[in-house]
C-alpha cells in the first residue's frame, strides 16, 4: 500500500533571493527555479513575496505564468530614490495561515528575521529545507546547529538556473494581474481566483 504523498509548500523571500543571486554574478530564471523546487523538494505550491510596483506588472505576470503564487506588499520610495518593499511579515503570516494545509515547508531566504518561523517549523517537524541563496553570506541566526541538517544553498546552481537570455515578461492581454495583496484589490490586480485567499490588509 502506497504511503500518502506529503504536501510541500515553498515560501520565498524574493528580495533576499534576488539580491543574493545578483551578488554572485548571475540572474535567476524563475521558470527554471519553479521546476527545480518541484523536482528537488516536491513543492506543490510556491508562494513568492514581493513588493508591488505598477511598472513591474510584466514581471509579476511572468512569475505567475511560471507557477508562483504572488503575495504583494506596497513599496515605499525614499528621497534618495531607493525603493523598499519588505515582505517578512507577509511571509510569516502566510506560513501560519496555511500551517494546517501542508506537511512540509521549504523556506527560501538567508534573512535572520525568519529565525522564529524556521525554529517553529523544526519543532513541529514541518521544515523540509532551508534554502539559502548564498552559503557564504547569510544570517548567523540561520547557522545554528539545529538548522544545519535542513540547510541547502544555491551557489552551485548557476549553470542550471541562470537566465540564458532576456527575461520573459508577458503581461496579460487585458493588462491585469492575478494575485493576493496586502494593499487590497486595485485596477492593476485582477479579481482573485476562487481558491485564492486574500492577505490581511496592512
Amino acid at each position: 500500500m502506497k504511503s500518502k504523498q506529503q504536501v510541500v509548500y515553498a515560501f520565498i523571500d524574493s528580495q533576499n533571493l534576488n539580491l543574493a543571486i545578483r551578488e554572485m554574478g548571475w540572474k535567476l530564471d524563475f521558470a527554471r527555479f519553479r521546476v527545480y523546487l518541484k523536482d528537488k523538494f516536491q513543492v506543490e505550491k510556491a508562494y513568492i513575496f514581493i513588493g508591488f510596483m505598477p511598472s513591474n506588472q510584466g514581471l509579476y505576470s511572468y512569475l505567475q505564468d511560471a507557477g508562483f503564487h504572488c503575495i504583494f506588499r506596497p513599496t515605499l520610495t525614499y528621497k534618495d530614490g531607493k525603493t523598499k518593499g519588505n515582505c517578512d511579515a507577509e511571509l510569516i503570516f502566510q506560513a501560519m495561515i496555511d500551517f494546517g494545509n501542508y506537511d512540509q515547508a521549504v523556506i527560501v531566504t538567508g534573512d535572520g528575521d525568519f529565525y522564529c518561523l524556521i525554529k517553529h517549523l523544526v519543532e513541529n517537524e514541518k521544515l523540509k529545507a532551508l534554502l539559502v541563496p548564498n552559503r557564504y553570506k547569510y544570517s548567523a541566526l540561520l547557522k545554528l546547529k539545529e538548522f544545519r541538517i535542513f540547510t541547502k544553498d544555491m551557489n552551485d546552481l548557476g549553470k542550471k538556473l541562470a537566465q540564458s537570455g532576456p527575461q520573459k515578461k508577458n503581461p496579460h492581454k487585458d493588462g491585469t494581474l492575478q494575485g493576493e495583496s496586502s494593499i487590497g484589490d486595485t485596477k492593476m490586480i485582477a479579481r482573485q481566483k476562487p481558491n485564492v485567499k486574500r492577505g490581511k490588509r496592512s
